[in-house]
């Protein structure tokens, strides 16, 4: 493959994973999106809020759901690191991508068999998957836009 080549190929990928909206709109998305996945992340990994910190996550995602070490890492890495590039903006589409395949997973391994509605009243044995859908599409959307205005992502595309 030539040089020229190569080059196109890496500018077509680099548009297609920075390029983004000019508008507000994603900004607020992604804000938002990343407010409401950092606590997730902070108990996953650090123990914050009432959370299990690192071992106690790895432990419950490998020896009670049975995920591969890998996966559970991965799990709680993007949960905490994704709301901080979402932050800044940067690699918005695959964190959202992240978050989307995050979420579907949540649902079809644990929340899926509860119905949708959450448990807001103590009457369900677990939680729904009304939550999760709402990250799907903010996810989705933000994977079809990009950061908007004022993110690192615009800078690179």
């Amino acid at each position: 493959m030539s040089i020229q080549a190569r080059s196109s190929s890496s500018n077509v990928f680099s548009r297609l994973l920075f390029a983004t909206d000019t508008s507000v709109a994603p900004v607020v998305l992604r804000l938002t999106l990343a407010l409401v996945m950092f606590p997730h992340g902070a108990q996953k990994a650090l123990g914050w809020f009432g959370g299990y910190g690192w071992s106690g996550t790895m432990d419950a995602f490998t020896s009670q759901m049975g995920l591969p070490a890998f996966v559970a890492a991965g799990t709680i890495l993007l949960e905490l690191l994704g709301p901080l590039l979402l932050l800044a903006g940067l690699g918005t589409r695959l964190v959202a991508l992240g978050f989307a395949g995050l979420m579907l997973g949540a649902i079809v391994t644990v929340h899926g068999e509860h119905g949708f509605f959450m448990n807001w009243f103590g009457a369900q044995a677990g939680e729904g998957y009304e939550y999760h859908l709402l990250v799907i599409g903010g996810a989705l959307a933000l994977a079809l836009t990009g950061g908007g205005r004022w993110s690192l992502d615009r800078r690179f595309s």
